[in-house]
């Protein structure tokens, strides 16, 4: 069973999240980074992006916690099945802040071909997603900027409130520990996957 149903888009700090959770959970966080370890999930997640049948008590498998694309456009099929589970809406500043960083991260890596034929599935996935959840121009910047602003929204709106963490990354370790009733660990909060390591991974 999941304790924590990330809802925030990709690059609202979900990596650092995800690791911040780890350490205070004690389990696995899914999160974009597993699926590259784990290419046996993408069938289900290309099901579920079609809107087929997915069994979401016990998938994404062996996880405490699910962040980030692909859990989080399932955030609302996840809480249902996981009802004490609480709810992290990441965000950022502003839509603009949010596609400054997607435009030089992840979408980049939408727009070219495959390099790795092993990963091939995975880029259909992704892309599949994308026009799924911001539409079939989801590299317009306007249109894109308009979806973060009405994906979070939605959350806001339709999220228990009793089970809802609007949450930033400069809110640290208080908020989610507060929800989950854990001690605040007495160590900086992680901040990881910024966008000069995005590039430096890329350049290598």
């Amino acid at each position: 069973m999941l304790r924590v149903v990330g809802a925030g888009l990709p690059r609202t700090a979900t990596h650092s999240l995800k690791n911040a959770l780890e350490r205070l959970l004690g389990g696995r966080c899914y999160h974009m980074a597993e699926v590259f370890q784990h290419l046996e999930d993408v069938p289900t997640w290309r099901a579920a992006t079609r809107g087929d049948e997915v069994d979401w008590r016990s998938f994404p498998p062996d996880s405490v916690a699910a962040v980030d694309w692909p859990a989080s456009a399932f955030w609302r099929e996840l809480a249902d099945a996981n009802p004490d589970a609480v709810i992290v809406l990441s965000t950022r500043d502003s839509a603009a802040k949010w596609w400054e960083s997607a435009d030089e991260t992840v979408f980049p890596v939408l727009r070219k071909p495959v390099e790795q034929p092993e990963n091939e599935e995975w880029h259909r996935m992704v892309n599949e997603l994308a026009a799924r959840e911001i539409g079939p121009d989801w590299d317009d910047a306007e249109r894109a900027q308009a979806f973060y602003e009405r994906h979070n929204e939605q959350v806001r709106r339709e999220a228990p409130a009793d089970r809802l963490v609007d949450w930033q990354a400069r809110d640290g370790w208080e908020p989610l520990c507060k929800a989950l009733g854990v001690p605040v660990p007495d160590e900086p909060f992680p901040r990881v996957n910024t966008r000069e390591e995005w590039r430096a991974r890329a350049e290598q």
